[in-house]
C-alpha cells in the first residue's frame, strides 16, 4: 500500500549519460525529445521520467549555461526577448537544459512551450517536481527557488548517455515535499549523494557523497556523485565541485531521508538527496562489461579483466 505524503520530496528520474570511455556525441534534440515524451506516457503511473541531461551537454555548456535568471516560466515569460536571445544562442542546447528546467521547476501534468520566430519550430517541456511554483508561474526566481532548481540540474547531470533511475528527495522552494511511497524508499535503498548550489548567481554548485567514495572494483555510472573525488579529476564532473562527505556540509537529518540545507563558503543552500539502487554499484568480477569498466589485466574496473578481458584480444 502506498503511504500518502511522507516527510520528504522524493521522485523517481531517469539519468541519461554517455555510453563507453570515448567522447560522447550529443543526441539530436528533435530525437530525444520524442523518446522522452515516449518513456513519460510509459512509466508516469511509477512516478518515473526520462532524463536527457548528458554530462556531454552540461559540462561547460550545459550547467554553465548563462542567463537562467529569465522572468519566469509562464508563456508570456518564455515570448520575452531576452529568453528568446538566450535560448536562439544555442537552440539545441537551450532545449536540453529547457527540458530539465522546466521538468524540475514546473509540477506534473503541466507543460511549458516555445516557439522559435526564426525557423518557426515549437519546442515543448513537460513539469514534474514542481519545485519553483513562484517562477513557474511568470515570477522572478526567488533565492529559495534559484537554490533548488540548480540542485536539482545537478542531480540529474551526469556522463554517459545510459538511461538509469533514482529518486530525488528534498523540499520545494516553499518547504512542500513532493509524495513519496514506502515502495520507493524499498526499490531505491541506497543514500547516495547531496546536491547544492546556485547557478543563476554564479555561486557554483555542488556535490557531496552519501554512499561512500568508489574506488578499485567498484564503479557506477553515478560517476558525478561517487568519484574519487580531486585526486582523480577525470572522474569528476565540472563544474560540479565535490565537497565530500554530506554529514560534514550539511544539516544532520536525524529521522528524515533527506538534508534539508548544506552550507559552502558560509552560505547555506537548499540542497536535495539522492538514492539508487544497489545494483547500479557494479563490481570488477561480477562476470558483465559495465560501460564504467574498461579491459586490461587487472581487477580494477579500469582494466577489468575478469569482465572485459584483454584489450586488443
Amino acid at each position: 500500500m502506498r503511504s500518502r505524503h511522507m516527510q520528504g520530496l522524493f521522485a523517481v528520474v531517469l539519468l541519461a549519460a554517455g555510453v563507453g570511455c570515448g567522447p560522447v556525441e550529443e543526441p539530436d534534440a528533435e530525437e530525444v525529445g520524442a523518446v522522452d515524451s515516449v518513456e513519460m506516457e510509459k512509466q508516469t503511473g511509477n512516478g518515473l521520467s526520462f532524463n536527457g541531461l548528458s554530462f556531454n551537454g552540461l559540462s561547460q555548456n550545459g550547467l554553465s549555461f548563462n542567463g537562467l535568471s529569465f522572468n519566469g516560466l509562464s508563456s508570456s515569460g518564455l515570448s520575452a526577448a531576452q529568453f528568446g536571445t538566450w535560448f536562439q544562442s544555442n537552440p539545441a542546447l537551450a532545449d536540453m537544459v529547457m527540458r530539465y528546467i522546466v521538468r524540475c521547476a514546473v509540477p506534473a501534468g503541466e507543460v511549458r512551450s516555445y516557439t522559435d520566430p526564426r525557423k518557426g519550430r515549437t519546442y515543448t517541456w513537460d513539469g514534474l517536481l514542481g519545485l519553483a511554483p513562484d517562477w513557474a508561474n511568470g515570477h522572478q526566481a526567488t533565492t529559495a527557488e534559484q537554490q533548488v532548481v540548480s540542485a536539482c540540474l545537478a542531480a540529474h547531470t551526469n556522463k554517459r548517455g545510459i538511461s538509469m533511475a533514482i529518486s530525488v528527495l528534498g523540499q520545494n522552494s516553499r518547504g512542500q515535499p513532493i509524495p513519496s511511497s514506502f515502495e520507493e524508499l524499498v526499490d531505491f535503498p541506497e543514500q547516495e549523494a547531496c546536491f547544492f548550489g546556485n547557478l543563476f548567481t554564479g555561486q557554483g554548485v555542488y556535490v557531496g557523497s552519501d554512499q561512500g567514495l568508489l574506488t578499485g572494483r567498484r564503479s557506477s555510472l553515478r560517476e558525478c556523485a561517487l568519484s574519487p573525488g580531486p585526486l582523480q579529476m577525470e572522474d569528476n564532473c565540472p563544474p560540479m565541485v565535490p565537497v565530500g562527505n554530506c554529514e560534514l556540509t550539511c544539516d544532520l537529518r536525524l529521522l528524515s531521508p533527506y538534508y534539508g540545507y548544506c552550507y559552502h563558503n558560509g552560505i547555506r543552500y537548499r540542497a536535495l538527496t539522492t538514492r539508487m539502487r544497489s545494483s547500479d554499484v557494479f563490481q570488477c568480477g561480477d562476470g558483465k562489461c559495465q560501460p564504467t569498466e574498461s579491459c586490461g589485466l587487472g581487477v580494477s574496473y579500469r582494466d577489468c579483466l575478469l569482465d572485459c578481458g584483454l584489450c586488443g584480444g
